[in-house]
């Protein structure tokens, strides 16, 4: 062997040998984000939750989240995100583009209930990982997809939401013999207004239903409905709408007298609570669909993200944006936690998965571990003398308390007097 030989043969074992001890190649995961991205719910709900989404995959293909979650990508591969607007005619058509053709690992979104309907069964039947982020209707699990494999909701359902509120109520003395509800006709407004009536009925024996609203949703326009509230001079008002529709609600309510006679609950009210801090009426009590937004615990997490959030986008992040950044880590820390970001091995690790949000403690406690709990709180709005929104008279529930356990339904869970809730 001539020098020039072995001087190529000693170069080549030496790059093969550099290449053994270097990382692999990180993988890209392919991840369908499905949200708001045009029409009425998109500047309240789908574009901050999408923001939240270019934050968080930022953070976590850089590796500059927090501790614990300071690792770079899904198990060291990187998110690609593909963004979808739920705003579309042909949902089911949508997801299984993602599925069919642009080959996701997963898919990440839906805010409407009416979108979540259509979309779990479907999720199960093409076997494509899917993580519901936010949509609240009980009857996923519960009534649709009773033994799912694929799917998972990474956020508590409406049945929190409404529990806590009639709680609030109580704890905070607020008269409540006559109620009445305003909510939209679809899943979402039914399944809120049913589980509060029904929570109400137990925690307040004399409480009377005086009226029920259901206007269709995205109507906008809520004229008879006020009247038909003000007639019944109610002492509480109830309403789970959301988005444009909640927004629209406030400016007509309040400019009729609704909130100055009633004590409204509005229970996705946090979206609005800066945007229409000056038009919202002291008194009003807040919910965030989880302890979100400014009833989010004290963290280094919480922290960084209403930090980086504001940074980014000259905004504070709300609920959307919270339950958004709540899915997203969970699949981290299932991923993380599997060693690999494939599908199979994300579902087997997301079951029953317990990790940290910037809302805190999230647990994959319902559904065979497929449906999520955490704590929550309200609070009642206050307009500050520099004219900001903020909440005073918060109050924290325990997830034990306003969610059903295991193996129970939500209504029945209720009607039994919240049989196994554990309160503080």
């Amino acid at each position: 062997m001539g020098i020039k030989t072995r001087i190529l043969t000693t170069t080549a074992t030496l790059a093969a040998s550099a290449a053994l001890c270097l990382p692999a190649a990180a993988d890209e995961v392919k991840i369908g984000v499905v949200t708001f991205l045009s029409g009425g719910a998109a500047g309240p709900f789908g574009v901050p939750a999408r923001n939240a989404a270019e934050l968080v995959i930022e953070a976590i293909n850089d590796g500059s989240l927090p501790a614990p979650y300071n690792s770079a990508g899904l198990a060291g591969d990187t998110i690609a995100p593909i963004y979808v607007d739920e705003n579309s005619k042909q949902k089911n058509a949508d997801f299984q583009k993602l599925v069919e053709k642009d080959g996701v690992e997963l898919v990440l979104g839906y805010i409407s209930s009416s979108s979540c309907k259509a979309i779990a069964p479907e999720a199960e039947k093409l076997k494509k990982l899917t993580v519901l982020f936010d949509c609240g209707t009980p009857q996923i699990f519960e009534e649709i997809v009773t033994e799912p494999k694929y799917t998972f909701r990474t956020a508590a359902t409406a049945t929190m939401d409404n529990v806590a509120a009639a709680r609030y109520l109580m704890d905070t003395g607020a008269t409540s013999d006559r109620v009445a509800g305003i909510n939209q006709n679809y899943a979402w407004g039914q399944d809120s207004w049913r589980d509060f009536s029904a929570s109400m009925a137990q925690l307040a024996s004399k409480a009377e239903i005086v009226t029920e609203q259901y206007p269709k949703v995205y109507a906008g326009q809520y004229g008879s409905e006020i009247s038909a509230i003000l007639t019944k001079r109610p002492d509480v008002v109830h309403s789970s709408f959301w988005g444009g529709d909640m927004e629209a609600f406030v400016i007509q309510g309040s400019a009729r007298g609704v909130f100055e006679r009633s004590k409204v609950v509005l229970t996705a009210g946090e979206t609005a609570m800066h945007s229409l801090a000056k038009q919202i009426p002291d008194g009003t009590i807040i919910g965030a669909r989880g302890p979100h937004g400014d009833l989010a615990p004290d963290s280094a997490l919480n922290d960084w993200f209403r930090a980086a959030y504001e940074a980014k986008f000259g905004s504070l992040p709300t609920y959307p944006s919270y339950k958004m950044a709540q899915a997203l880590l969970g699949v981290k820390s299932a991923a993380d936690k599997a060693g690999a970001s494939s599908q199979d091995a994300i579902i087997a690790a997301l079951a029953g998965l317990e990790w940290e949000g910037p809302s805190g403690k999230v647990s994959m406690a319902l559904a065979g571990g497929h449906q999520a709990i955490q704590d929550t709180a309200y609070g009642t709005f206050k307009l500050t003398e520099d004219g900001k929104g903020s909440l005073v008279d918060i109050i924290r529930y325990d997830a034990t308390c306003v969610n059903p356990p295991e193996g129970k339904i939500s209504i029945e869970w209720i009607n039994a007097g919240f049989d196994g809730a554990s309160c503080n």
